[in-house]
């Protein structure tokens, strides 16, 4: 694949690896986003790396637009050529699919969905093939994610299923955008899974909703004490379906301090994942649940 460079204004530069979201094209925007930030360039102010994508902001009073070009130029061709290999980590997200809370939501805006005699997760499933909604949160939950970004609003991470294409859940977003989505829903639109980090508004299908909070600007939360965004770009994640007792007291212990992610280090190889994408998934679960 080959980039595509577009100057953004004065004071940036959109690259887009791919037209199309992939894991070879989040390996080369992740492999090229790193090395702009190690080679910390004079000038450079801000790089958002995104699914397919980046956006790098420089000061062009430090550094020519045209000459940043050419030192990003020269990184893609270092990105192309590096191993697809990531150290990063696995993380289990709990789940409380067709909770009460986006249930209320989604019925106050049917008039903006698709199907508005059915719920987000009913027209998930039925488009997709699946006999039952139960099916398709197997589904939804059996494989593994890739965050493949953090942004739109602070802290919500996008997610890409780690399975074969034929197999990746695709659904539409609303017709019209809802103006009221609850703090910490799961989401669904286009080929992306999301978890909305704050209450607001919102267009992507409702499925559930998290007891696991993922941003804390005041760092309260005793796993977001470090740094108030949980997410970051190449984490791996894992849905764990869980019912109203488990998730009340999932709200309980993080109110105590005591709920703790399970969070586990791990090597993912591009490579390997394309060679066995199964085989791939069931050992990064060994790792998560090696204990």
């Amino acid at each position: 694949m080959t980039c595509r460079y577009t100057f953004g204004g004065d004071e940036h530069i959109f690259v887009e690896v791919d037209e199309a979201m992939s894991l070879e094209a989040f390996f080369v925007s992740l492999s090229m986003t790193n090395a702009v930030r190690d080679a910390n360039i004079e000038g450079v102010t801000e790089i958002c790396p995104a699914n397919a994508s980046f956006q790098i902001k420089f000061n062009p009073d430090i550094i020519h637009p045209d000459d940043l070009l050419a030192r990003l130029q020269q990184l893609e061709a270092t990105a192309e050529s590096a191993e697809p290999v990531l150290e990063t980590r696995i993380v289990e997200i709990p789940v409380y699919y067709q909770d009460p809370w986006t249930h209320e939501t989604l019925m106050r805006f049917r008039e903006r969905h698709q199907d508005p005699n059915a719920t987000d997760i009913e027209y998930a499933a039925e488009i997709n093939g699946f006999e039952t909604v139960d099916k398709f949160i197997e589904a939804h939950a059996g494989a593994p994610w890739f965050v493949s970004m953090v942004g739109f609003v602070s802290g919500l991470p996008f997610l890409y299923q780690m399975v074969d294409r034929p197999r990746q859940i695709e659904v539409p977003k609303y017709l019209r955008p809802r103006t009221d989505t609850p703090r910490l829903t799961v989401g669904y639109g286009g080929c992306f899974s999301c978890i909305y980090s704050v209450r607001g508004a919102g267009g992507y299908q409702m499925f559930g909703i998290t007891p696991m909070p993922i941003y804390d600007p005041e760092q309260e939360v005793s796993y977001l004490k470090d740094f108030m965004v949980f997410f970051k770009p190449g984490d791996i994640v894992k849905w764990k379906p869980i019912n109203r007792e488990e998730y009340d007291r999932a709200v309980e212990d993080v109110q105590a301090g005591t709920f703790a992610p399970r969070v586990r280090n791990v090597r993912f190889s591009l490579d390997d994942y394309n060679a066995d994408i199964d085989g791939t998934n069931a050992k990064l679960m060994e790792v998560l649940y090696a204990d």
